[in-house]
């Protein structure tokens, strides 16, 4: 099983191959996931993020969240990804636990979750439904027609 860590700048060359790997994701979206990669090794840039590494200490996943802007406990989980060849193995269970445990010791009252109606992501909305996330609300033809975005929600 992978061990956790805090995210390292060598860390991007490796999280932009898992997350190509995945094949659910356009190359805009590869981009926003690269630019957060990049803003996390920045303590103040209020990304917070945990990386799973293999025996070799190389990444193969990651998560992402931060407080909601304006909330009162809220926070979003922005990214959580494993690499496709690491998938199945319960890797992506252990990272969005690990960020609701931290959530919790901030005093988080709730992750929110938002994710696509794709039929490509069919497999990450089975993950968070099969993790106990609760589907909040379906926006239709949200990103792009056909494409509905989800909101999920973990309640603490």
């Amino acid at each position: 099983m992978a061990k956790l860590r805090e995210l390292r700048a060598s860390d991007r060359a490796a999280l932009e191959r898992a997350v190509r790997s995945t094949n659910a994701f356009r190359e805009d979206e590869v981009e926003v996931a690269l630019e957060l990669i990049d803003a996390g090794t920045n303590p103040r840039s209020g990304y917070l993020f945990t990386v799973a590494v293999d025996e070799n200490d190389l990444p193969v996943g990651y998560a992402c969240w931060g407080l909601t802007p304006l909330s009162d406990g809220a926070y979003d989980l922005y990214w959580i990804v494993v690499a496709a060849r690491e998938q199945g193995r319960g890797l992506g269970r252990v990272l969005l636990e690990h960020v609701v445990r931290d959530v919790r010791a901030r005093a988080g009252r709730l992750v929110i979750i938002e994710t696509s109606g794709k039929p490509e992501y069919a497999a990450q909305r089975a993950f968070y439904e099969r993790c106990g996330c609760t589907l909040l609300a379906r926006y239709p033809d949200f990103y792009r027609l056909g494409d509905d975005k989800l909101v999920y929600m973990v309640r603490l």
